[in-house]
């Protein structure tokens, strides 16, 4: 593993999204995970029941620690939880513009349960998308920081016309929250649209947009160009689905590890 992603996000106590699941995205694409972590939540499968944020300085501190000594091909943020925080990491990664960011614009768990304050978002649409290469939103994400209810391949453009207004290079707007068989995730670049598509399965799974979004970051930082980052990391993801772990009362957990052809699970055939 030379290569290395920088992975800016909360700890989930599960180990279903988050930190954690980052992680183990990352190794499974053959790549090393670094870690500043801005906030600690308990959760389970089924709730939220507490979060505490990390200080702003100790955030500050963790990304330049990485950035002296290996520094990241890619960025991958996450969940960021207070509005101090947020400043605190667009301030540290305006020393590094050459490093291409994934921003994946975490704002409610699949539970239900609210993750970020409400002043985060005016700081995540004016310091972070226009830094970020790609964002990652789902559909409520797409609309709580556009105001437009997506809904259909037209909604969906309509939003992603708005991001890209705000200076992102790229937008992947997320299908999973639809209704719809057959999942498609929109990504948008200029004024091209690549839609990726795969079977809804049954049931709610616990930290799918995170993994998305670490798995594009690793793609990114293996050189590969960003149509084919995206459409590997929604077969990656699609393919973990298929092996959900037996654990939990509330949604299901998948394991990135399921997915990679780097590692040999005895669940796969």
């Amino acid at each position: 593993m030379d290569t290395s992603v920088l992975i800016i996000a909360t700890s989930d106590s599960c180990g279903g999204a988050g930190i954690e699941i980052d992680l183990r995205c990352a190794a499974a694409h053959g790549v090393h995970g670094s870690c500043a972590v801005c906030g600690v939540t308990a959760q389970n499968t089924y709730e939220v029941t507490a979060i505490q944020t990390i200080d702003p300085d100790v955030v500050t501190a963790q990304i330049e620690a990485v950035f002296a000594d290996m520094p990241p091909a890619a960025i991958k943020i996450g969940m960021l939880g207070s509005a101090d925080v947020a400043q605190a990491v667009a301030t540290s990664l305006a020393a590094h513009p050459e490093v291409p960011v994934v921003l994946d614009p975490v704002l409610v768990a699949t539970s239900g349960a609210t993750l970020t304050e409400a002043s985060v978002f005016e700081l995540v649409r004016d310091t972070l998308i226009p830094r970020a290469k790609l964002i990652t939103p789902n559909m409520p994400e797409a609309a709580e920081l556009t105001g437009i209810e997506v809904h259909d391949g037209a909604s969906a453009g309509q939003a992603a016309r708005v991001f890209l207004d705000m200076g992102c290079e790229a937008v992947l707007l997320k299908g999973g929250h639809g209704h719809d068989d057959v999942i498609a995730d929109r990504l948008y670049v200029d004024d091209d649209v690549h839609e990726f598509l795969s079977p809804r399965l049954p049931g709610e799974y616990h930290g799918t947009g995170c993994c998305m979004a670490t798995a594009i970051a690793c793609n990114i930082a293996l050189g590969k160009p960003l149509v084919q980052a995206v459409s590997d990391a929604h077969d990656f993801v699609a393919r973990a689905l298929l092996y959900p772990l037996e654990l939990g009362h509330g949604t299901k957990l998948f394991d990135p590890l399921n997915a990679s052809p780097l590692w040999e699970r005895r669940i796969r055939p």
